[in-house]
Order: structure tokens, then sequence, then C-alpha cells
């Protein structure tokens, strides 16, 4: 076979060549077939590791939605603890005699409770992170004091203390903090909820008459001064307008002789207590017997829910809040914003014991 293939060779001199060629082409073919066979093998492998991580995310969410929706059961339990009394004296209100629909209306109470406080508990971070970014350069840019600045400043303390200039002050100073303290720590959240029976609310209200029904004219803030009662523990509130929105907070005035009746302040703004301070001070540099006359300190107040408008045309707003104590309770209706539009507020309050 070797002879024959050597004279083939000789007597052919493109039979080397044709074979060369062949041999090429199948060691070519296998090389591609090889490639294939490891690419096919890279590709299987990623798709597998592709499905792992695929089912290790879908684990690690499963997990953390079965986290969630345990931390949002037991926030919505508190909650629910918290506000269960009030919710059923509030439902017991609204139907007396219907045993199913007061359960409706304290699930829907329930929801809506939960809703708004994930919600203030959002904004309270979103607060928080834009302080935070705030400060940092505000601290990055304060230029340090230097030590002679320091003394300078306690040499200037020091001569004050001794002239008598900065004792009356500071004792005033203190006194009238003595008359403002910290409450904000003892006083429970409010809770707030909407309706949407507007319309029927309406009715009911205008069908009980009285001064439930006020004209907020533009540009006027109205308070309505609440006292607490002493068979009383919690106080209700609901209120709506006609057309227009308008501002709603609560304040607590905390005073030891509060009254009974329930009274109805109309003022342009807010500001107007600061002018009458400004006139004071004003009359006091004029001198006179102004000068002898020490101002009568005012009750402190303790802000419940901040003033915000609230869109009580489309639905009704209502709420509640726990006694704190013994004072008085400010329901402001804010219209101070509008230029033009007055606003016809409905509203009502309550107590239960």
């Amino acid at each position: 076979m070797q002879d024959f293939v050597n004279i083939l060779d000789i007597a052919c001199s493109l039979f080397r060549p044709y074979v060369e060629a062949h041999k090429r082409d199948v060691q070519e073919r296998e090389r591609l077939l090889r490639e294939e066979n490891e690419r096919c093998q890279i590709k299987a492998m990623e798709e597998e590791e592709q499905k792992r991580i695929e089912e290790e995310t879908r684990r690690r969410e499963e997990v953390e939605v079965r986290r969630l929706e345990v931390h949002r059961q037991q926030i919505q339990e508190a909650l629910n603890q918290q506000t269960c009394y009030q919710f059923k004296a509030y439902a017991q209100q609204q139907f007396p005699n219907d045993q199913e629909q007061q359960t409706v209306l304290i699930r829907q109470l329930q929801e809506q409770h939960y809703q708004q406080y994930i919600q203030q508990v959002y904004q309270q971070q979103q607060q928080q992170l834009q302080q935070q970014s705030t400060m940092q350069p505000l601290l990055q840019m304060q230029p340090q004091l230097e030590d002679s600045e320091i003394k300078d400043r306690r040499s200037r303390l020091l001569e004050e203390e001794e002239n008598g200039i900065g004792g009356g002050e500071s004792e005033g100073g203190s006194s009238s903090r003595s008359r403002t303290p910290e409450l904000s720590s003892h006083v429970k959240p409010a809770s707030m909820w909407t309706r949407k029976d507007i319309e029927e609310f309406k009715a009911s209200i205008q069908k009980e008459g009285g001064d439930s029904i006020i004209k907020v004219g533009h540009g006027e803030t109205v308070t309505v001064r609440v006292p607490t009662h002493e068979d009383g523990t919690c106080l209700f509130w609901e209120f709506a307008t006609d057309s227009y929105d308008i501002g709603f907070g609560v304040y607590f005035e905390w005073t030891k002789t509060p009254g009974t009746q329930v009274s109805v302040h109309i003022s342009e703004s807010e500001e107007e207590e600061e002018d009458e301070d400004e006139a004071i001070k004003e009359d006091v540099e004029r001198g006179g017997a102004m000068l002898a006359l020490d101002p009568e300190p005012q009750p402190p107040v303790t802000v419940i829910i901040p003033i915000y408008r609230r869109d009580c045309h489309d639905e009704v707003y209502a709420g509640s809040h726990v006694y704190p104590g013994q004072g008085v309770y400010l329901l402001k209706f804010d219209n101070s914003y509008s230029l033009w539009r007055s606003k016809t507020l409905y509203y009502r309050v309550y107590y239960t014991h």
C-alpha cells in the first residue's frame, strides 16, 4: 500500500496537494465542531447560572414580601389597638343599630389610618434626608472660632454678669420657658380619616342648624375653641366645605380653667397676635404707665395636627384625639391663603366617655 501511494505520488503531481488539502479540511471541521461544543457548554452553564440567580432572587423577594407583610400586620395591629375604642365609638355614633355596618366602617377607618401613618412616616424620612443634605454643606462651610475670639466672648459675658446686665434677662428667659414646658412627648398622635358621604353630612348639618355652618372669608382664619369636658376622654371632629379646599389644623392650649363653652373666633390671619405684641412694645418704648405693666403670660400651646390644606370639598374629613390633659382644643380653619374666595364650612365636634 505504501509503495502504491509512492508510485501514485510520483505519477500524479496533484495527488499530494489534494491529500494535504483534504487533511486540513478535516482538521478545520473538527476544530469548528469542538468550538461549537464549547460554546454550547458555556451557554448551557450561563443559562443554568442565570436560572440559579433568578431562583435565588425570587426566593429573596418572597422572603422580603413575607417579612414586610408580617411587619405591616404588626404595625396595623398596634395602630388598631390604639384606635379601637375611638373607631368603635365613632361607628356606633354613625350606625347605632347596625352591627354589620359598624364593622365595615371600623375596617375602612383602620385601613385609612394605616395608610396615613405610612405616608406620615415616609414624609418624615424625606424631611430628615433633606435636612441632613442641607446641614452638611453648612457644617463644612462654618468657620472655626479662634482662641482669641472665644476668650473675648467669655470676658464680655463675665463683664455683663458683673454689671447685672445679663442676670435679669436670663431670669426672665428661664421664667418664660418654665411657662412653656416640653409637652409634645406626652401627647398621643391624632387619628384622621375621610368619608365619601359629603352630601349626606352637609344635609345633616343643615338640619341641625345652630353655629355649625360658618362662612370663612378670604384671608381669614376661624378658630373653634373646644374645652375638654370633665366627663369626656376623647374629642371627635368632622368637617366639609363647598366647592373649594381649606387649611385645617388642631392645637391644644394647656390651661387649668378651660371653661365649658365652645366658641368661634375669626381673625384676618395668624399674624394679628404678633402685631398686637409689636404694638405693646412700641408703647413701652414711648414710656409712661405701660412700662409698669407686665403682660399676662399666655398658656403653652402644643401642635396636635399641623395646618395643611385639605380637599374637604370632595369628601368629609374626620378625626379624633385622646385628651392629653385639661385645656382647650383649637380647631383652626385657615383660608388666609385665598385672596378672593370665601369658603362655606360645615363642621361638628363632640366628645366621648
